[in-house]
């Protein structure tokens, strides 16, 4: 049974899956290359977000400090893994930096700690090159989405080198912690959810480059049409529900004149050349003041949050 946790790299991601797991009554080794001051200071970044947490009565005041104490930062490698029964990391998006964090893992660690990656774009037997052989059965991809403290979901790697045990131990893990497994069977770049949000993505993009729709139109028609049923069910029951012979005959006539493009949307790389970047710049599709921004992303956090809690509801 998986009881101490470890987390590589306090970002954006390693800071929300550190509190997904310490919220839910988990001691958390949260580990960066970072000073001691700002490892102090990034454990000190996650109040807000557990503060937001408690308004939307998700989690209790009381939950908040405690959270905070669960959460145990170091600097040191060896001493934050020794212990450790699972570790995952979220550093740098390179495959050497990968390789050379797993091969530390592997040394460092105890023999029964199953390692993970977050990745969700570099491939898992590239990753693990360096490692034992045994430590292979007890390696996988556990894919988060952003916000990882909000986000239900956790894609798992299950081909290949994963033990069916390791597998079991890690699916029990993060039921334990609310979240929704989605088990991968091919190691594919992208995986599941985000091959699905790209092939979305790519038609969207292209409404609005071909000006057939206004931005905040074509994400109104995403939110109340297909999206709103896709928050309490997937795409082949509402296609079930809808007949599968109008799927397949609407597949014909629309198929053939929608964006089959195999790179980036133009208007998307002319957005990118202009610096226009999104909440981070200031402009993208929409414009962000620097007064109003906060309170936009607030909120968005707040929709996520309201829709996490009706998920209750329809989960399975």
């Amino acid at each position: 049974m998986i009881k101490k946790i470890g987390v590589l790299g306090l970002g954006t991601m390693g800071s929300g899956i550190t509190m997904a797991f310490a919220m839910n009554g988990y001691q958390v080794n949260a580990y960066d290359i970072i000073s001691e001051d700002k490892l102090k200071a990034a454990k000190e970044k996650m109040r807000p977000s557990l503060e937001l947490l408690a308004e939307e009565e998700f989690i209790t005041k009381d939950n908040i400090q405690a959270t905070l104490d669960r959460i145990h930062v170091f600097s040191d490698l060896k001493k934050a893994v020794e212990d450790r029964d699972f570790v995952i990391e979220n550093v740098p998006e390179r495959l050497d930096i990968k390789q050379n964090t797993f091969k530390q893992l592997d040394e460092f660690c105890p023999q029964h700690t199953i390692l993970a990656s977050n990745t969700s774009s570099l491939k898992l037997a590239d990753m693990m090159a360096l490692v034992s052989e045994k430590r292979k059965s007890q390696m996988m991809v556990n894919h988060f989405y952003n916000p990882p403290h909000i986000m239900p979901i956790v894609e798992l790697s299950y081909f290949g080198n994963t033990s069916e045990s390791a597998y079991k131990d890690v699916e029990q893990l993060y039921t334990s912690i609310k979240k929704q497994t989605v088990k991968v069977l091919k190691d594919v770049p992208g995986l599941v959810a985000n091959r699905i949000q790209q092939g979305v993505a790519r038609e969207a993009f292209s409404i609005i480059e071909q000006g057939i729709a206004a931005p905040e139109d074509v994400d109104k028609a995403l939110m109340f049409g297909p999206a709103f049923r896709y928050a309490t069910t997937g795409q082949l029951e509402v296609a079930d529900f809808g007949g599968l012979d109008i799927w397949c005959t609407v597949g014909d006539n629309l198929l053939k004149i929608m964006d089959n493009s195999t790179g980036a949307n133009k208007l998307l790389r002319e957005k990118v050349a202009e610096g226009k970047l999104g909440t981070k710049t200031g402009e993208g599709f929409y414009k962000y003041s620097p007064e109003n921004a906060p309170k936009i992303q607030k909120d968005f956090l707040k929709r996520l949050i309201h829709q996490l809690k009706a998920s209750e509801y329809y989960v399975k």
